[in-house]
């Protein structure tokens, strides 16, 4: 039996990259899966692969720093494939702010990049977590970055902040919803070969196989970090 046989699963920004082959890496283990993403032909691209390789996705679009975007998202996940058992929440941005002093950092930008990183996790936890702790179990990994577990004076201030911050809530977050059985992990990857190295990491995090993990930051950058 496929290890996420029948089980949930929303992967947010899977419409490429890293999400995306966590899309795929889910639905080939037989999950159900809610591809997430701002533009609807990427998604639906990415539906498209899963579908023509055996799996089931439906594709949905949201603005994950808009409250109200995501709980319409959740109750639509909901009617059309059940409630989520497991979570990724992989999108974010680096766009918004280069690298450079923090004095030259702009406001809009500092604050734009916090609320497409850490903002956007939280209110997505916020909106799927009650669920997952009235049924009593769910997997949630989050992602942060490898320039969050050791910056340096090239990191993009804003970025590193955002993601040593979903680090933190995602400690917390194993913390409060270890006694309703719900696990909470953080992946932090670094500059990687494919972005399967990523998606077979993020598998093992959703399985019963890693049952017994919860708050760890996993880096996954070559050894380029050592704690």
């Amino acid at each position: 039996m496929r290890p996420l046989e029948n089980k949930v699963a929303l992967v947010t920004g899977s419409s490429r990259g890293i999400g995306a082959a966590i899309a795929r890496a889910f639905a080939a283990a037989g999950a159900r899966v809610a591809v997430h993403g701002r533009d609807a032909v990427a998604a639906e691209s990415v539906r498209a692969d899963i579908d023509g390789a055996g799996g089931h996705a439906v594709p949905f679009l949201a603005d994950l720093t808009r409250f109200e975007a995501i709980e319409a998202m959740r109750l639509a996940i909901e009617e059309r494939l059940g409630p989520v058992e497991v979570l990724v929440t992989h999108a974010g941005s680096n766009r918004f702010a280069p690298p450079g002093p923090l004095e030259d950092i702009d406001p809009a930008a500092w604050q734009a990049t916090l609320d497409a990183n850490l903002t956007a996790t939280f209110l997505t936890v916020k909106s799927f977590l009650p669920g997952m702790k009235s049924r009593r179990t769910g997997s949630i990994i989050t992602l942060s970055s490898a320039a969050a577990r050791h910056p340096t004076g090239h990191s993009p201030a804003p970025y590193t902040t955002a993601k040593a911050g979903i680090q933190l809530l995602t400690q917390i977050l194993a913390v409060q919803a270890g006694p309703f059985g719900i696990r909470a992990n953080c992946i932090a990857p670094g500059t990687i070969p494919t972005p399967l190295d990523v998606a077979s990491a993020v598998l093992f995090l959703a399985c019963e196989q890693s049952s017994w993990i919860t708050g760890t930051v996993l880096d996954i950058a070559g050894g380029s970090v050592m704690r």
